[in-house]
């Protein structure tokens, strides 16, 4: 499995369609938002061309009304990759969503099913405490998990505790429990200078303007409470449609997210050296044989 991943707007889907034509195989998108059939312009789903040129997975198959988590992904895109790999020697995926690729390449953490009644209570905690009363709990309840968990992020935090009230055990004993997959994944991952990625971010984000993104919008916007709608380039409509601000300034919020967005995602693709920075099919092909050598 060849994983290309990398910042938006880096240049993985140009380079994994190359890559793909030159190994003779086809494409699994590990895109967690261009899944679904609404999002075009906002997510910079790959062009009909570029869809033509190879064959790919995963991309506009599903509803926003039918949301796919990581690990469901996880499921179905391990299933679809044996039987591909029957036909192929090798697969190419490509996308920004690291959690997803994860899913995809290693399997995720196997957890207990969350209770209801685990979730009341820790929403209790979360709704009378806050967050300093969601970090008081797991700090109690697993230590070790609260040393290097986002003590910041309310959502982590909260499901750490419904999983630990849910099996009257640590969160942190269910990690490492990935079932790990049949097949080599070689790591790959686009990585252009930032000042030249904020440019390329700021162009992409004018031109989906021109292709009508507003209006795309638009007509998501009766569906913005869903949780794949809270997403960089469609969640910044939401005010300038009430009115709290103009258009230049929602323009401007979406090119500032999506460069924040992407500085996360250089952030975890560079961790722990487990991808190799490439900028075309020649360093991918260099890669690979150094893996299998």
């Amino acid at each position: 499995m060849i994983v290309i991943g990398g910042p938006t707007a880096s240049g993985k889907t140009s380079l994994a369609i190359a890559l793909a034509q030159q190994l003779g195989t086809e494409i699994i998108s590990v895109d967690s938002r261009q899944f679904y059939t609404e999002m075009r312009i906002g997510n910079a789903r790959p062009s009909e061309e570029e869809l033509a040129a190879v064959k790919h997975h995963f991309i506009a198959d599903r509803s926003i009304h039918n949301p796919l988590s990581a690990g469901q992904f996880g499921e179905e895109a391990s299933t679809l990759a044996e039987q591909l790999f029957k036909q192929y020697d090798y697969l190419v995926c490509v996308g920004g969503s690291g959690l997803f690729i994860n899913a995809l390449c290693e399997g995720l953490d196997q957890f207990p099913v969350v209770t209801d009644t685990a979730r009341e209570r820790v929403l209790k905690i979360w709704t009378s405490a806050g967050r300093s009363g969601l970090q008081e709990a797991l700090a109690e309840l697993d230590p070790n998990y609260y040393a290097q968990v986002d003590q910041q992020n309310p959502r982590r935090l909260m499901r750490a505790l419904e999983v630990c009230y849910s099996a009257n055990a640590p969160y942190s004993s269910f990690l490492g429990q990935k079932p790990g997959r049949p097949w080599k994944n070689i790591f790959l991952r686009t990585h252009p200078e930032r000042s030249q990625l904020y440019e390329r971010i700021n162009l992409r984000v004018d031109h989906m303007i021109e292709q009508g993104l507003e209006a795309e919008a638009k007509g998501l916007q009766a569906h913005q409470q869903l949780p794949v709608m809270n997403t960089v380039g469609y969640q910044e409509w939401w005010p300038y449609f009430r009115g709290e601000y103009d258009k230049a300034q929602a323009i401007s919020l979406i090119q500032r997210n999506s460069r924040r967005y992407a500085k996360r995602q250089v952030t975890w693709f560079g961790r722990g050296n487990k991808y190799q920075v490439v900028s075309h099919v020649e360093e991918c092909l260099r890669e690979i044989e150094a893996v299998e050598e």
